[in-house]
């Protein structure tokens, strides 16, 4: 699935998608003729995509890449969306 947002809405980017196996969900421009239909309910989550890269971009570390290799990154990265994820599963209480 590739959820975009309207400025990626393209009869050769979404053929591109489909050729490959990928399902495009990307609501179609105003001005379209003739508008593909759109998963309104998946596209809902990228909503939640984008607010978690902005979290994580929020990390120095991980926005400026410090890490001079893909494996040290990586771990970063883990680390950031563990510390991010965890407050989530914790009991408050």
């Amino acid at each position: 699935m590739f959820l975009a947002d309207k400025g990626y809405d393209g009869n050769f980017l979404r053929e591109e998608l489909l050729t490959h196996g990928i399902r495009p969900v990307i609501p179609p421009k105003a001005n379209r003729k003739n508008p593909p239909a759109c998963d309104f309910r998946a596209y809902k989550n990228r909503n939640h995509i984008e607010r978690m890269f902005n979290r994580l971009k929020q990390f120095r570390r991980v926005a400026t890449r410090y890490d001079k290799t893909q494996k040290s990154f990586s771990a970063f990265l883990a680390l950031a969306a563990a510390k991010i994820w965890l407050p989530y599963f914790v009991n408050r209480t």
